[in-house]
């Protein structure tokens, strides 16, 4: 390929995360060996809260009637558009039974898992659209059980907004602890909760850590690193609102790599020019951030047309993907690795994060090569059933039998031979095969 970098990442937002893991693995094994004791011990430590874990109707109640009712239509708003989605992408799903050979028949059933575990990010900032997408999508698909968790603040437990949000969205429990307290009390049923069959829901590096160490024993909805977000922009997109749609993104965090891609220097160039600019105007922590992530891991990339354009997309496979480029459809059909897609700019990431339907939990570094995000779908298990005749029986058990011979497997091999001896004692048949 013949790509320009006009800026070029200065280091990998998957930088070592150092001591992390050792500690997340001892506050896990010390909550798990303690129960609800040494799960106090870690509240007390690191939210700073000596409320109730579990919230009582009457706290949920009280928190409810301190949103604004406007605030509350905005989230009933983007709940509905969320609802929406989640129930249609259930309807993907569906029962469904073949006749394998003649009188073999065989099925499959979708089953919703018990108990969720639904985190939100807490704390300085109340994070209503991940409580949003995770307890929605939970209650769309079917568990029984939902868990709602999200840090509480020291002087006034969880934050309003979000328990309204939990609460709205269908939580039968909502929790006020933070990090890898509130993922070990889900994950090991403390506080009388459920334990959870998978965890879901973005936050900080040892909330991610907990659920990465506790996969297997639990289901959990993807490995997540630094947010990222990538654009592809032609000559004749807006460079002003290309960079602010880049800031936009940066400022999740430091290490939150936003991506341009286009096949216009000129463009890129003005992107250049325009972004410090945008970044300039943000409040101070979001200055900061923004800041911290364009110098490190911002990058713009000129391509010689726009098919060098979707191969450089896919190789990066964003989280987030946006194209202000001309022929939609084109793009739409040509690209294959990506956690959402925004088409056009009547759309933009942060419609997705927050209201328009689709889930914001989505698959980061490249992991979108292999995965989607969030949906209904990470709530189900697809299992699968089969019943037969006896004279379909004959023939599976006839082919199982020479298989398991050839692979050594005996015990095997002598489940089909036995059924064929009692069902078919008249009848005489090469087991062997070989």
């Amino acid at each position: 390929m013949t790509i320009e970098y006009l800026k070029k990442a200065e280091i990998s937002s998957t930088a070592d995360q150092g001591d992390v893991s050792a500690i997340v693995q001892e506050i896990l094994n010390d909550i798990e060996q303690g129960g609800d004791e040494a799960c106090l011990r870690y509240r007390d430590k690191f939210d700073g809260y000596n409320g109730n874990v579990v919230l009582t109707q009457e706290e949920i109640d009280a928190a409810c009637a301190k949103v604004p009712q406007k605030l509350k239509d905005d989230i009933a708003f983007a709940h509905a558009n969320v609802k929406k989605f989640a129930e249609a992408q259930k309807s993907t799903i569906v029962d469904t039974e073949v006749e394998i050979i003649p009188g073999l028949i065989a099925g499959q059933k979708a089953i919703p898992v018990q108990a969720a575990g639904c985190y939100a990010p807490g704390g300085r900032y109340a994070h209503v659209a991940s409580a949003l997408m995770t307890v929605t999508t939970a209650k769309v698909a079917g568990c029984k059980e939902i868990v709602a968790c999200s840090p509480p603040r020291p002087d006034g437990g969880i934050h309003p907004a979000i328990v309204y949000t939990a609460h709205l969205c269908g939580a039968d429990k909502i929790i006020a602890l933070g990090g890898v307290q509130g993922i070990a009390a889900m994950a090991f049923g403390l506080f009388g909760l459920p334990k959870a069959d998978i965890l879901v829901g973005p936050g900080n590096q040892f909330v991610a850590e907990a659920k990465r160490i506790l996969f297997g024993r639990v289901g959990i909805d993807m490995f997540a690193g630094p947010t990222d977000s990538l654009i592809l922009a032609d000559g004749n997109a807006d460079p002003e609102l290309v960079a602010a749609d880049l800031v936009g993104q940066a400022e999740h965090g430091y290490n939150s790599p936003v991506w341009l891609v286009t096949d216009s220097r000129e463009l890129g160039e003005q992107v250049l020019e325009w972004v410090p600019k945008k970044i300039e105007t943000l409040p101070d922590l979001n200055r900061e951030n923004a800041t911290k992530a364009w110098d490190a891991y911002g990058e713009v990339i000129v391509c010689a047309d726009r098919e060098e354009m979707a191969q450089v997309s896919d190789a990066y496979a964003p989280e987030h993907l946006t194209v202000q480029a001309d022929d939609l459809d084109w793009w739409l059909n040509r690209l294959t690795c990506y956690g959402s897609l925004f088409l056009g700019v009547e759309t933009t990431v942060a419609f997705g994060d927050k209201a328009s339907g689709p889930n914001h939990v989505l698959p980061t570094s490249g992991a979108a090569k292999y995965t989607g995000g969030l949906s209904v779908h990470k709530y189900m298990k697809l299992v699968t059933w089969q019943r037969s005749n006896m004279e379909a029986m004959k023939d599976v058990a006839i082919a199982t039998a020479r298989i398991s011979r050839l692979e050594g497997m005996e015990g095997h091999a002598r489940t089909a031979d036995i059924r064929l001896e009692k069902f078919f004692p008249n009848e005489n048949f090469d087991l062997v095969g070989q």
